[in-house]
C-alpha cells in the first residue's frame, strides 16, 4: 500500500521507541512528552507504580508475541496499539496503528482505535479524518463486540466496534465545535446501542450535544428515558451526570467530593457544562479548571475542559 510523505513524516515523528520496540528510558529520550494541551503545555506519559509498570508491560510484550504468531491477524495487530496505549505511550501506539494500516489497508477496526488516539494527543483533525472514514467502511456490515482491554467487575464487554466509531467520532466533531455533525454522529451511535451502558454513554454526549444547538425540548426528551433505577455495568457516572442535566437527582455532585482521576475530570466536565448552559459562566470556568486538576489527561472530560476553555477565551 503507497504511504505519502506527509504519513510517512508523521509516523517518525510519532515513534519514539527503541527498534526492537522498546521505549527509551527518560534519559534517553530527554522526558519527551506524549501530547501537548491545547494550551501549549507538553502532557507526559503518567507515572506508573511498579507492580501497574510490570503487569501493563508483560501485556504488552504478551501481544508483540501475539501479533508475532499471527501475522495476519489485524485483531492480533491492534492489541499491539492498544497494550502501548495503556502505558500512556501514546505516540508509539499511533504508529503502531499506523503501520497496520499499512500492512492491512483501509479497516475500520485499526481507523478506530488510532482515530480515538488521536483524540488523545489532541490532533482532532486526523482523529475526525479517521472515524469518518471507519465509519464509511462499517456502513451495511455487522456489528461485533470489541473486547475490553481492561475487564470490568463483571468481566462483560459493554461495547461494539460500530457503537465505539460512532462515539469517538461524535467526540471528535463536538471537540471541534461541529456540533451539528457531532449531533448526527450522536445520533447513529444510539441508534446502535443495544445494551444500558453504551446507551448511557452515547446519550450523555448527545443531550449536550441538542443543547449546544438550543434543541431544549429535544434534549429533554431524551433525559426522561434516564432515572437512578438504570442497571448499569460502568457507566454510572456518566448516568449522574444525565440524572443532574436532567434536574432530579444530586448524585454529581456528591460523587464529586471524593472524586479523582478520570472521575474528577468527566464529572466537572459534566457539572461544568450543566452551568454554562444555564448562564453561570463563571462557576463553569472554575469546573474546567479544576476538571484539569486530573492527572488523567487523557480523559475526555479532561480534554472537553481544555477544548471549552479554550473556546471561551479563558486560560487554565
Amino acid at each position: 500500500m503507497e504511504t505519502t510523505l506527509a504519513l510517512a513524516c508523521l509516523v517518525l515523528a510519532i515513534a519514539a521507541g527503541n527498534r526492537d520496540g522498546s521505549q527509551p528510558a527518560p534519559s534517553e529520550q530527554g522526558n519527551e512528552p506524549e501530547a501537548t494541551s491545547l494550551f501549549g503545555k507538553p502532557l507526559f506519559a503518567p507515572v506508573l507504580s511498579d507492580d501497574a509498570k510490570r503487569r501493563l508491560e508483560a501485556d504488552l510484550e504478551a501481544a508483540r508475541k501475539g501479533a508475532a504468531a499471527n501475522p495476519t491477524s489485524v485483531d492480533a495487530w491492534i492489541w499491539v496499539g492498544r497494550r502501548l496505549a495503556y502505558l500512556g505511550r501514546y505516540r508509539e501506539a499511533i504508529a503502531s496503528f499506523t503501520e497496520g494500516l499499512e500492512r492491512f489497508g483501509r479497516n475500520a477496526k485499526l481507523l478506530r482505535h488510532r482515530g480515538h488516539r488521536y483524540i488523545t494527543v489532541r490532533r482532532f483533525d486526523l482523529a475526525v479524518k479517521d472515524l469518518a472514514e471507519a465509519a464509511k467502511l462499517i456502513g451495511g456490515t455487522a456489528d461485533e463486540v470489541e473486547p475490553d482491554g481492561v475487564p470490568n467487575r463483571l468481566n462483560t464487554p459493554i461495547s461494539s466496534l460500530h457503537s465505539n466509531v460512532w462515539y469517538h467520532l461524535a467526540l471528535a466533531h463536538y471537540l471541534t465545535g461541529d456540533f451539528d455533525r457531532a449531533l448526527e454522529a450522536c445520533q447513529r451511535g444510539v441508534s446502535v446501542s443495544n445494551n444500558a451502558d453504551k446507551l448511557v454513554s452515547q446519550s450523555y454526549w448527545l443531550v449536550l450535544t441538542l443543547r449546544r444547538l438550543g434543541k431544549i425540548e429535544e434534549s429533554n426528551e431524551v433525559l426522561a428515558n434516564f432515572d437512578d433505577s438504570l442497571s448499569l455495568i460502568e457507566n454510572e457516572i456518566y448516568l449522574k451526570l444525565l440524572l443532574h442535566l436532567k434536574g432530579s437527582h444530586d448524585s454529581a455532585l456528591s460523587a464529586l467530593e471524593d472524586a479523582k482521576g478520570v472521575d474528577l475530570a468527566t464529572l466537572c466536565y459534566g457539572i461544568g457544562m450543566s452551568e454554562l448552559l444555564s448562564g453561570n459562566r463563571p462557576s463553569a470556568v472554575e469546573r474546567f479548571k479544576r476538571a484539569m486538576t486530573s492527572e488523567s489527561w487523557a480523559a475526555f472530560g479532561y480534554i472537553a475542559a481544555e477544548a471549552e476553555l479554550k473556546r471561551l477565551g479563558e486560560t487554565p
